[in-house]
């Protein structure tokens, strides 16, 4: 494979595609809709992932119609997760990429659809690795009017880091959610998908990845492993 692209910096999300949270989501929502005899189903996690978390749990109380409202989805859900996410560990190849691209200096930055309160839980037993990282963008700035699908957090964080300014056909995008992809593809940026292999219909990623084991810097004019 020819080279995909000359990428000076890496943008990561973060559920799913550094940290194993996705799954805890689907427990913690699952929970709750054990009341009503719902299911949270596959299609509909897709439809939700990415976005800020209330607007995802607006959608999901709409789509499954259930008595109980947004905010008490919100609250019930985050009251399930917060046990879990102290616990979570990291996907394939993360750790070894990010470390790998520290060692050689290419700036890296996360931007994802958690708050800052829900991140802090995620990335608690992760500060080493997560300390690599430049900074982070959480949904919950309020520099970011709206979520993935949008490009706003990725535009944001293309702007915020400390290196002469970023063009954003150097920036690569590391995403495992439809919606991430597009709002890197809406950013003008590169990117890499991981999706969940039960992922049916696969946006037009520049590169799609079983895990980030596969992921080849090279590719993208990065310094080989």
């Amino acid at each position: 494979m020819g080279t995909l692209g000359n990428i000076t910096h890496v943008i990561f999300d973060l559920d799913g595609l550094i940290l194993n949270t996705e799954v805890l989501y689907d427990v913690a929502i699952q929970k709750i809709l054990d009341r009503f005899d719902k299911t949270y189903t596959y299609d509909l996690k897709m439809k939700v992932m990415g976005m800020k978390y209330h607007k995802a749990m607006e959608l999901i109380q709409k789509e499954l119609d259930i008595p109980i409202s947004p905010d008490d989805l919100v609250t019930e859900s985050m009251n399930n997760l917060k046990e879990l996410f102290m616990k979570c560990g990291t996907m394939p190849g993360a750790e070894k990429l990010i470390r790998h691209l520290e060692k050689h200096n290419i700036p890296m930055c996360i931007a994802t659809g958690s708050s800052s309160a829900d991140y802090q839980l995620k990335t608690h037993s992760h500060k080493d690795l997560i300390s690599l990282m430049e900074f982070a963008v959480r949904s919950d700035d309020p520099e970011v009017k709206f979520g993935k699908p949008n490009p706003d957090i990725f535009l944001l964080a293309m702007s915020r880091f400390k290196s002469p300014p970023v063009s954003s056909k150097n920036c690569l995008v590391l995403e495992d959610a439809p919606n991430g992809i597009k709002a890197a593809l809406a950013a003008e940026m590169m990117c890499v998908m991981v999706p969940d292999p039960r992922l049916q219909a696969i946006p037009p990623a520049h590169l799609v990845l079983k895990s980030l084991e596969e992921f080849s810097p090279t590719s993208f004019g990065l310094p080989p492993f």
